[in-house]
């Protein structure tokens, strides 16, 4: 018993480390963002507008009070570039990084927090993993920029149009959602512009569901490459979820949508735009067409893509792509009278379904305490606020438009949702539990009813 309060203690201080680094990051975004150098006129960003953003930037969520590109200077544009690639890929894999920069000894304390923090399914080797993840993220980012260079800098010149793809790559990779197009399309206007650019699209969807599939996914990727049955289990689980969140709701989309933003468009632009209205609530906050001009089937099919997000271990948030499956083949094996459940002939251990079940509940919890609150401060109407909360507890960025008409008190609440999202509910939770009264007792059982 001894052992695993032991092991209860370290899982508490490494999510912790975790809860704090992110903490930590928002704090020095939020000094820099506050600096007149930051801001297009000069002026200091208003505290509140500087930690919104900040945290909106490190937990790579999107939502912003201000347009980016035109109220943030190069400086403060740089700075939340620097703090979506920190938040995307994780502090502690930089700080890993850093220290094998300095050739100094990565200690055990160190693999677990970086393994912890990445979800790494695996003990050791943080080291190649932190060579490999980096290195494979920068090598995606460097061909995205590229590709998108093919476009920008024709169109926006070298400079600005190089900086325009550079910028977008780490954010579409990062499943940021910030963008720069307020200078060129109009504000708040995303990449509705390019809407039937398949280049442009094609490359933000590609970084986005790459950087949504788990560092872990990467690793086994890269070490197997098309040796499929030699995936681990969780690769697989994870690709074919994600295969599934992306056909289905594509097909959805494209009826939905038939009638209200595809009404006036060609068929090609109509898959485009359905394609892209699929992959980007998972949880990348780009958007093609006018969120605000959706109709409700697609608002609700948003807001549970948004729910669900990416993959463990990766850029994006949600309560992740294994999740949902748990809890979908548990159901399926509860009903066909089986005791275990899994796929790919491997079954989930024990413990997987109570945690799916955790992160859901307490997903939903969080989501729900804070749409009544903002339903007791606010008079915007409830699918916009009911919009606005799943997209900051998913770490989306999407927004039907009422983020900078909320309250301080609104964007306070909002801004904890994200750093929730980002960090992860079932850890922000376990962070603030106290495990030191567990003891060995156990009550005795009783049947209830249920269902």
């Amino acid at each position: 018993m001894r052992g695993i309060k032991e092991n209860k203690r370290h899982l508490m201080s490494r999510v912790r480390v975790i809860a704090l680094g992110f903490l930590a990051i928002i704090a020095v975004g939020t000094l820099l963002l506050m600096l007149p150098i930051s801001t297009r006129s000069g002026e200091c960003a208003p505290v509140l507008d500087a930690v919104f953003t900040a945290t909106s930037a490190s937990c790579v969520t999107g939502l912003v009070v201000h347009d980016t590109a035109l109220y943030w200077s190069v400086f403060g544009q740089c700075v939340i570039l620097l703090l979506i690639q920190l938040g995307g890929l994780g502090f502690m894999t930089f700080a890993t990084l850093f220290f094998m920069l300095l050739r100094q000894r990565i200690g055990l304390r160190q693999r677990e927090v970086f393994n912890e923090s990445i979800n790494n399914i695996q003990a050791g080797g943080a080291g190649g993993l932190v060579r490999r993840v980096v290195g494979a993220a920068l090598l995606l980012e460097g061909i995205g920029a590229v590709l998108l260079a093919i476009r920008f800098v024709p169109q926006y010149g070298w400079l600005h149009g190089g900086f325009m793809a550079v910028f977008h790559a780490v954010s579409a990779l990062c499943n940021a959602g910030f963008d720069l197009m307020g200078t060129v399309t109009g504000p708040y206007s995303s990449f509705t512009a390019y809407a039937s650019d398949w280049l442009v699209s094609g490359t933000l969807m590609a970084l986005i569901l790459l950087g949504g599939l788990g560092f872990v996914v990467w690793d086994d990727l890269m070490a197997h490459r098309h040796h499929v049955k030699r995936y681990r289990f969780h690769t697989k689980l994870v690709l074919t979820v994600t295969a599934v969140l992306v056909v289905v709701p594509t097909v959805l989309f494209f009826l939905l949508e038939r009638n209200t933003t595809g009404a006036e468009m060609g068929i090609g632009t109509r898959i485009l735009t359905s394609l892209f209205d699929a992959v980007t609530p998972r949880t990348a906050g780009f958007n093609s067409v006018d969120t605000a001009g959706l109709s409700s089937g697609s608002k609700l099919l948003t807001i549970m893509l948004m729910f669900v997000g990416g993959s463990p271990g990766s850029t994006a948030g949600g309560v992740k792509t294994t999740t949902l499956a748990v809890i979908l083949l548990s159901a399926a094996a509860y009903m066909k009278n089986r005791r275990t459940s899994g796929a790919f002939g491997r079954r989930f251990e024990e413990d997987s379904l109570r945690k799916a079940a955790s992160v859901c509940t307490i997903n939903l919890t969080l989501v729900c305490g804070v749409i009544f609150l903002l339903c007791l401060v606010e008079t915007l109407p409830l699918t916009d606020l009911i919009f606005e909360s799943f997209s900051a507890i998913g770490t989306v960025g999407m927004s039907t438009g009422v983020t900078r008409e909320l309250s301080a008190l609104s964007r306070v609440l909002i801004a904890f949702l994200m750093y929730c999202g980002r960090v992860g509910s079932l850890s922000f939770a376990t962070a603030l539990t106290d495990w030191s009264g567990a003891h060995a007792v156990t009550e005795p059982t009783e049947a209830i009813t249920i269902g």
